[in-house]
């Protein structure tokens, strides 16, 4: 049996937190999708394309991952993929409780789907995708907080 879990994301952009739960991630279980989340209403700096090829190249030394662009349900879209884990990334209090009204959910819409928190590494604690735009809109160095790629394509947005 397959162990696949989805974390999902708008990943506008993808962080080194991201990167640091993905990485982890991969090593329990047996593939990981990244679902890059259509979130039109967020108003992305990237559109959906740009984002997933971010992602992809962000991530292209690791294995057993697969990343896919979605909208919809979670659980819709975990079922399409054979998933029963969701992992997610838990930084605040904040996080906490806004993650588990959503694991409840997904658990109420599919009794087989089970969601996964990972606290981040303290170096990537307080990075967030929000704060890393703001910080590139005001001209400040993004280059500790996204891989390489990511810096590179945010600059030549700017």
């Amino acid at each position: 049996m397959n162990r696949i879990a989805i974390y999902p994301g708008t990943f506008d952009p993808i962080t080194n937190g991201h990167m640091d739960l993905i990485k982890r991630g991969a090593s329990l279980f047996d593939k990981v999708i990244i679902g890059v989340a259509n979130s039109s209403a967020k108003n992305p700096m990237f559109d959906l394309e740009e984002r997933i090829s971010l992602v992809k190249e962000a991530t292209k030394s690791l294995s057993s991952l697969e990343v896919v662009g979605f909208s919809g349900l979670l659980v819709d879209f975990a079922d399409e993929y054979q998933a029963t884990a969701l992992l997610r990334g838990v930084r605040t209090t904040t996080d906490f409780e806004y993650e588990m009204a959503l694991a409840n959910m997904n658990r109420a819409l599919s009794k087989e789907f089970e969601t996964v928190l990972l606290m981040p590494k303290a170096e990537f604690g307080h990075i967030s995708s929000t704060l890393v735009k703001d910080i590139a809109r005001h001209g400040g160095d993004i280059s500790q907080f996204v891989p390489k790629e990511v810096s590179k394509a945010i600059q030549a947005f700017s």
